[in-house]
């Protein structure tokens, strides 16, 4: 904990249990704070961010739910325990879904308390460590800008690693927000022309009209408003580097020209006829398949040839989802630096969100998220919390609790097998209220289709399920 010891807070109304739960958390290597009721523990929680609370279920005024619902408004980050003599289905199914993490049933078992203090500060002590672990490794995966852990990513940098050095055209593929410019730059970098201008177009973003003037520059008076004579982008890269963003939107037009450059090395200024000589590496890139566009006639066969002497393929990150956790390292550290935030990382439960996401826009759109995030975020992690908001609602689903979180917790009056039955009852609701249907039951329960068939497999409810709808179907026939 960088020499910080963790903050408990203990609420009961009972001045025995917070003497004693007080001790024995000063002796876990916890600062404690105690708390006779719930209004000035939240007015405490809001003034100091804790890391594990624990209340008791019963009080005057304001009850452990009552705290639980405010720790879930101020800290998801905070974990919490519920301590209560009244445990029961009821009691289990509110907390869990309040973000309880584990009962402890009065009278107090003190092993049992004791075991649960040393274990959340080994899990509080384990993420920070892994956090900074997490943090290392991204550094020392990082090529020219780019993260990769996993075999498809490393093959990459090789390949790239032994082109630069050789490599006049090259195209580049993969879908949005995959890092193609990143590529063309690693490109640069690596080859022999690293001291040389790198300059970079976005096809889609130029006006059709002046592509050939922003390719090949014009002179005075080639058109309405050419002023002054121009270079244009080739004569600028000329020597070093030339990266053609989204070149499947090139006009047609263009594409002889481009074609005619690329073969001859020499460029026409619109409105001249004195050829000047380039020479410039060309990187291409697309999330187009070039070869569809060239078979439906919107893209040259020839120019299509010429520029895929080279073709790399970059994966999607739904592809290579083994590098989520270390790119968000990256993204974090990198946006934290920037904003003057003393944050470290992401909570477990922001993790597996992100871990679960779609990420139809690649690492572009983790990147935002993670800043988005950062921005939101006003302690030392990034919780659920800043995430349901940082991210679309497509893009969002609650993660599922891990076996970790929901504890064994026989020992303290309420059993694992209380908890298996009270997530298989949630379940079993969400299907009746949609008839059977499993994406509209998902769609409720906040989860993925592929989630729930996981859950559905483990609590063994298939057969259940058939049962259900053949009797709502029978009930409708009838």
């Amino acid at each position: 904990m960088n020499g910080q010891k963790p903050l408990v807070v203990v609420i009961d109304d009972e001045q025995g249990i917070l003497d004693v739960v007080g001790r024995f958390a000063q002796r876990a290597g916890y600062e404690a704070i105690t708390c006779s009721n719930g209004r000035d523990a939240i007015a405490q929680l809001q003034a100091r961010r804790a890391d594990l609370v624990m209340v008791d279920l019963r009080m005057p005024d304001v009850g452990g739910l009552d705290v639980l619902r405010a720790i879930r408004e101020i800290d998801p980050r905070c974990q919490a325990v519920l301590m209560t003599g009244y445990a029961s289905v009821e009691t289990a199914v509110e907390a869990i879904k309040l973000g309880a993490s584990d009962y402890l049933s009065k009278p107090l078992d003190f092993a049992r308390l004791e075991q649960l203090l040393i274990s959340v500060r080994d899990d509080l002590e384990r993420r920070r460590s892994l956090l900074s672990i997490e943090g290392d490794v991204a550094r020392r995966l990082e090529f020219c800008g780019m993260i990769g852990r996993g075999p498809v990513m490393q093959d990459l940098f090789g390949m790239i690693r032994r082109l630069a050095p050789h490599v006049r055209t090259a195209l580049v593929t993969g879908e949005t927000g995959t890092g193609k410019e990143l590529v063309a730059r690693a490109l640069h970098r690596m080859g022999p022309r690293k001291d040389k201008r790198f300059v970079a177009v976005n096809c889609s973003a130029v006006v059709e009209t002046l592509f050939e003037s922003e390719l090949f520059g014009h002179v005075r008076g080639a058109f309405t408003g050419a002023t002054d004579n121009k270079p244009g982008l080739f004569e600028l890269a000329d020597g070093g580097t030339l990266f053609l963003d989204e070149i499947g939107e090139l006009p047609m037009t263009v594409q002889a020209k481009l074609l005619r450059v690329l073969e001859l090395g020499e460029v026409h200024r619109v409105g001249s006829l004195e050829p000047r000589r380039v020479n410039v590496h060309v990187v291409a890139a697309t999330n187009r398949d070039l070869r569809k566009e060239v078979g439906e006639g919107r893209f040259r066969s020839d120019l299509y040839y010429r520029l895929n002497v080279v073709e790399v393929k970059l994966p999607a990150l739904r592809d290579r989802r083994e590098d989520i956790s270390y790119l968000t390292a990256a993204f974090v550290r990198e946006t934290a630096e920037r904003l003057l935030k003393p944050i470290v990382g992401l909570t477990s439960g922001a993790e597996r969100v992100l871990g679960m996401a779609p990420w139809d826009g690649n690492v572009r759109e983790l990147r935002n998220v993670v800043e988005r995030a950062c921005i939101l975020a006003d302690g030392d992690f990034i919780t659920e919390r800043e995430l349901a908001v940082s991210m679309p609602t497509a893009l969002y689903t609650p993660a599922p609790m891990t076996s970790a979180e929901v504890r064994d917790t026989s020992e303290a009056g309420v059993s694992g097998d209380l908890l298996v039955t009270v997530e298989r009852e949630h379940i079993q609701r969400a299907l009746v209220r949609s008839h059977g249907n499993k994406k509209a039951a998902a769609r409720m329960l906040g989860l993925s289709r592929r989630a729930l068939y996981r859950r559905l497999e483990r609590l063994d409810l298939g057969d259940t399920i058939m049962r259900r709808r053949e009797t709502v179907l029978e009930s409708v026939s009838a």
